[in-house]
């Protein structure tokens, strides 16, 4: 460990360049978005790391101490997004939760049970056709060629579940 403060004593100015880019990451997680901030804080810590020079194990140590203080902030980050004065913020869209009887009332309900036709392959996603509007699909898990017939088993907000209708559904829905 002597090597350790024998490296931070003697490099005092590169450990302040690296505490800033520290600095400049934490600010990044406070700010949407993946920006100036996050990239020049990265940028800081490896000229950081480079100018230090460190050995392998020197180096371990220092990534270790960096990567826990980090993690560190980004808990804090987190809590103080959930439940801080960040929370009450313009910044963080708090209605974007839909309550259960709004969705109930979701429009796309109305395609449930519905037949179309896959107007893209689905892998499992893609686009289908029902009655002459186009959406969004997702398969049930399974892969659905174009141009086969396909119907809506459910809708779970913005996501629409369908399944090809093969010969099984056609004897199942005579029953």
């Amino acid at each position: 460990m002597d090597g350790l403060g024998s490296l931070i004593s003697a490099n005092i100015p590169v450990l302040i360049l690296m505490l800033v880019g520290v600095g400049l990451l934490v600010f990044e997680m406070y700010v949407p978005g993946f920006g100036v901030p996050g990239i020049s804080g990265i940028a800081l810590l490896a000229l950081g790391f480079i100018l230090l020079k460190p050995t392998l194990g020197q180096g371990l140590v220092l990534f270790a101490i960096l990567a826990a203080i980090l993690c560190v902030a980004l808990s804090i980050c987190l809590i103080t997004a959930s439940r801080g004065r960040l929370s009450k913020s313009k910044l963080v869209l708090n209605d974007v939760a839909v309550p259960a009887e709004v969705a109930e009332h979701n429009d796309l309900n109305y395609f449930i049970d519905r037949e179309g036709v896959s107007h893209t392959a689905l892998r499992p996603a893609g686009i289908g056709e029902f009655d002459g509007v186009k959406l969004n699909v997702v398969s049930d898990g399974e892969f659905i060629a174009q141009g086969k017939r396909i119907r809506v088993l459910s809708v779970q907000g913005n996501r629409i579940v369908v399944r090809e209708i093969g010969t099984n559904d056609k004897e199942q829905g005579e029953e």
